[in-house]
């Protein structure tokens, strides 16, 4: 009897212990499917603010049109977003008559970058290219102006006389030297103490002046035939950080004017050589800008300040750009608060490679807070600003691997990451894959609008030059920007525009403006 009560009890304490385990696995399991929920909840939002249909780009580019226009015009009523400015006003290559061997430098905020090519005219792709980079002594980035192009003409030298011309073709007057000036790849960082904000410009050009007459009288010491005759003809930027070399060696204050020929024109320059037709460059990298050709008519902001007649390169500054018609989501409010310059560079926020794996970390960083995405704990990694960037983001969006390998070893990597559901996996895919549609998407909206503001969608073909890490290697963002701008246009109108990589490579910019024809004045 006593058995048979014990027999009895032991199973009416297994079956309790199993109804138990069952209830705390149903339990377990309701709460993760409610977790999973809301995590598509989150996902679901996200997407439909990200949405940008057709209407919407044409909203965003007509606004940015609007934009352009007004920053371009005389009047002191006209507002904009945009700070554009008139880059450059000498002529551009033409692709037919340049020949021979150049040389070019880009300097940058600590470094030197020098370039030389054999370009053969007729459009022919360069040659015999030479490229080299040097670091600034930290000696010399505190000396004096002068200092600083006696250093540059003095690894000139060095470099002309490891790539020289051939004897034929070596010049019996000076030749033109293609020089360029760059920020840094983040222009909206600012590190205390370092940088410094340009405003409103004055009218006189005594910076760059200074700067070619100081830099030919350096290359003249060194025995070298080549000369600088232009720089920039205006820079009129609000609130644009450059670093403490600049404004040692330039003198920049809030009441004075600093000028340059960025990279960005420089690879205009080259889509120019490449093709007559070529009427643009955006830069799509860490950063973003473009510039755009246009004729001395359609700035009458600097009419004084210009040619009568004949092309100009306007610079457009256009990570500045900002209007209602922008699909702002609450996690771009936030970066933008929390980031250097909240309120300005918006666009730049929304499409460049500095800020898309930080949108896409704190959508994940709401998923783990709110819906357990990555277990009962955030990863303490997954808190860390700017932790994520775009290359790894763009690694787990182009995982194509069946069970997104990629995606679970780079949330590992980065995050601590670990046991990660294939759904989970998949999930941070999809948000990569929101956030750079609509960046690309957002980027060729503005590239139709710079061929609207030329009046050339209808009738003209118009080659746009990209250059950029974002764009030459994350291809569902090129796929995304390219098929963003077919649908604005349509098939009718599609063919007009053609959008492409640059063809002389990175840094060769300052060797197509060496190449440019020289001004009468």
């Amino acid at each position: 009897m006593k058995q048979q009560v014990a027999l009895a009890a032991v199973t009416t304490t297994a079956a309790t212990v199993m109804a138990v385990v069952a209830l705390v696995r149903q339990y377990w399991k309701a709460k993760q499917d409610r977790q999973w929920g809301k995590c598509q909840r989150i996902l679901r939002k996200f997407s439909r603010d990200c949405s940008t249909p057709v209407p919407k780009l044409w909203q965003v580019a007509n606004a940015m049109v609007s934009d352009m226009g007004a920053s371009l015009s005389s009047s002191d009523e006209a507002t904009s977003s945009l700070n554009m400015f008139v880059s450059y006003a000498s002529p551009l290559p033409t692709g037919i008559n340049e020949k021979g061997m150049y040389y070019g430098v880009n300097l940058r905020q600590t470094k030197i970058l020098m370039v030389c090519g054999m370009l053969q005219g007729k459009n022919q792709p360069i040659s015999d290219l030479y490229v080299d980079e040097v670091p600034i002594p930290s000696s010399v980035m505190i000396g004096t102006s002068q200092e600083l192009y006696d250093y540059i003409a003095a690894e000139l030298v060095k470099f002309v006389s490891a790539h020289p011309e051939k004897d034929d073709e070596a010049p019996a007057n000076d030749k033109k030297l293609g020089f360029t000036v760059s920020s840094g790849d983040d222009q909206s960082t600012a590190i205390s103490g370092s940088n410094i904000k340009l405003k409103n410009f004055a009218a006189d050009n005594t910076g760059v002046k200074d700067l070619i007459t100081g830099m030919n009288r350096a290359l003249e010491k060194h025995g070298l035939k080549l000369r600088v005759h232009a720089l920039v003809s205006i820079f009129t930027c609000l609130h644009y950080s450059i670093n403490i070399v600049y404004k040692r060696h330039f003198r920049v204050d809030s009441d004075s004017r600093i000028e340059q020929v960025d990279d960005i024109v420089g690879n205009l320059a080259g889509g120019r050589y490449y093709d007559k037709d070529c009427v643009a460059a955006i830069t799509l990298g860490m950063g973003t800008n473009a510039a755009y050709v246009d004729t001395t008519q359609s700035a009458p902001r600097w009419h004084d300040s210009l040619p009568k007649k004949g092309e100009i390169v306007v610079c457009m500054e256009w990570g500045n750009f900002n209007t209602c018609h922008l699909p702002i989501t609450q996690y771009d409010t936030s970066l933008d608060a929390a980031s250097s310059n909240p309120g300005h560079r918006i666009f730049e926020k929304m499409i460049s490679g500095m800020y898309l794996g930080e949108i896409v970390r704190r959508v994940l960083v709401r998923m783990a807070q709110e819906a357990a995405l990555f277990g009962q704990s955030v990863p303490p990694k997954l808190l860390i600003p700017y932790l994520l960037r775009s290359p790894d983001m763009a690694a787990m969006h182009q995982d194509t691997s069946e069970d997104r390998e990629v995606v679970h070893e780079k949330l590992k990597e980065i995050f601590g990451i670990t046991n990660l559901t294939t759904m989970a996996r998949e999930l941070v895919a999809e948000v990569c894959d929101i956030v750079t549609e609509r960046g690309a998407r957002l980027a060729g909206a503005g590239t139709v609008a710079i061929v609207k503001k030329l009046g050339r969608i209808a009738n003209r073909r118009s080659v746009i030059i990209m250059e950029g890490g974002l764009y030459e290697h994350y291809r569902i963002f090129r796929n995304y920007l390219h098929s963003g701008v077919w649908e604005m246009l349509g098939n009718e109108l599609s063919d007009n525009i053609v959008v492409e990589h640059s063809h002389g490579g990175a840094g060769t910019g300052p060797l197509f403006l060496a190449a440019s024809p020289t001004p009468d004045s």
